[in-house]
């Protein structure tokens, strides 16, 4: 192996720059430098980003294991935009007595859950998936865990980790029967081996259910209520869309470089689960009470949404997922940063109803959070609409008529459930409304970018045009 290949790995060795440059800078800045912490980190990842925002060509390093596109590095790029959006709404929170001390903490295991991510993207071999992985779901149940002196969190914390545990065993017990069966985890290789022989069905269903509980489909859900709930707001989001929009893309990409043979097992796999995932969890999302919850039916319907997209395998479907995920990420975070700002100014608020008469105090926090919940509704002109539109019109051209007309059925249904918030911010009255208060700076750039993206990313066309001029390259 020719080592200086290792260098080509562009945004995995910058982002463990980071890691270690914060980490340093966690213990060797004095009390005074600690309070621009927030600060080196929010430009840190600004930088980052900014390094890696023109994508390098095709890269393969070790005969495939490792290897990189214009697509994959655009992928890379949308997750680590997610990550500094989490990381700017999160200075609040981390200011707070019982969490202050461990801020640089929070800082290192989430980028160290991103770097995860990012070897999982890349992985051209199995082992090297796992292991991104498991980089990436191990520290976030550290992160789950964050408020240790909060018993719900701490009860999430282990939901997700036996969650976790059972579903990199069924993975695994999926991995082993591939290698058992063709005797390699190349993807390349593999492609070549794999047929529909009752065992390798078997080690997709294996392979696919562990994917399940990582994106949290139906009937693989039931930790994602009760985990969103507990962990804390910030935390929540990121798990909502970052790591959910990395598990969605690695699951495309896996299925077309490995399991073409078997596109008909897993696309009638994949019908199922989209079905029952944007049904079940939009009728459970009418039923709740608590806004967290009430988001995590949300996140589970909007997964099956995503996943749309990867039934079709069709290079306008890698398209139209990424560009959805990018879409999700703006909308899902400007609504878990507003919910994060006001359970911290409201002393713990996180019901449905406290939101009532939100409008009359905190008019322009209630405006963003009605185009946010307008825009994963699928409202137009707001970018959730070409989102769904996009998804569904590739859907459309595979075949999968009765597929769409389900999820066009579902989308009004959601679109009942978000309008709820609305309501109870515009028009329901309320004895005990939110006091108005004034929202931190930190969190005001976070909700600008994602007012941005909710509202520029449907009107400039040259996005997805874009992302569709690369996604032959995955």
């Amino acid at each position: 192996m020719n080592y200086s290949q290792v260098l080509l790995m562009r945004p995995e060795l910058s982002l463990i720059a980071l890691v270690v440059f914060f980490l340093l800078y966690d213990l060797i800045a004095g009390e005074k430098g600690r309070k621009y912490y927030h600060l080196v980190v929010s430009i840190g990842l600004v930088a980052h980003i900014v390094y890696n925002l023109f994508p390098t060509g095709d890269v393969s390093i070790s005969e495939g294991m490792y290897v990189s596109s214009p697509m994959l590095g655009i992928v890379k790029t949308i997750l680590t935009f997610g990550t500094l959006i989490v990381v700017l709404q999160s200075d609040l929170w981390l200011k707070r007595a019982d969490t202050a001390i461990r801020r640089g903490e929070f800082y290192v295991i989430t980028l160290f859950t991103l770097l995860g991510m990012f070897y999982m993207i890349s992985s051209g071999h199995f082992l090297l998936f796992f292991i991104g992985l498991e980089m990436a779901s191990v520290p976030m149940s550290c992160l789950v865990a964050f408020n240790k002196y909060n018993h719900e969190s701490m009860e999430a914390a282990a939901k997700y980790v036996l969650s976790a545990l059972f579903s990199s065993g069924l993975m695994m017990f999926g991995i082993s029967f591939i290698y058992g069966l063709n005797g390699s985890l190349y993807f390349n290789d593999l492609l070549q081996t794999i047929s529909a022989s009752p065992a390798q069905i078997m080690a997709l269903v294996f392979f696919t259910a562990g994917l399940g509980f990582k994106l949290s489909l139906v009937p693989f859900h039931l930790w994602t209520a009760d985990v969103y709930e507990g962990a804390p707001t910030n935390v929540t989001g990121y798990l909502s869309v970052v790591s959910k929009g990395a598990v969605a893309f690695v699951t495309l990409t896996i299925l077309l470089k490995v399991f073409v043979p078997l596109l008909d097992e897993w696309q009638q796999m994949l019908w199922w689960l989209i079905v029952a995932s944007i049904t079940i969890a939009n009728l459970f999302a009418i039923r709740q009470k608590n806004i967290k919850r009430f988001f995590a039916f949300s996140s589970i319907s909007q997964a099956g949404y995503i996943m749309l997209a990867a039934v079709c395998a069709t290079p306008v479907a890698m398209t139209s997922l990424v560009y959805y995920i990018l879409v999700y990420m703006v909308a899902n975070l400007a609504v878990f940063g507003i919910i994060s700002v006001v359970e911290q100014r409201s002393n713990g608020k996180v019901g449905i109803s406290d939101y009532d008469g939100f409008y009359k105090t905190n008019p322009k926090l209630a405006f963003v959070m009605t185009l946010a919940l307008f825009s994963l509704a699928g409202i137009p002109p707001f970018a959730g609409f070409f989102s769904k539109i996009f998804v569904f019109w590739a859907a459309f051209e595979a075949g999968f008529l009765v597929l769409v007309f389900i999820a066009l059925l579902n989308t009004i249904v959601s679109l009942y459930y978000y309008l709820l918030i609305v309501k109870a911010m515009y028009i329901s009255p309320s004895d005990n409304p939110i006091t108005a208060f004034k929202s931190d700076t930190y969190t005001r750039v976070g909700l600008v970018l994602c007012l941005i993206g909710v509202l520029g990313l449907g009107i400039v066309s040259s996005v997805f045009g874009f992302l569709d001029s690369v996604s032959f390259g995955i």
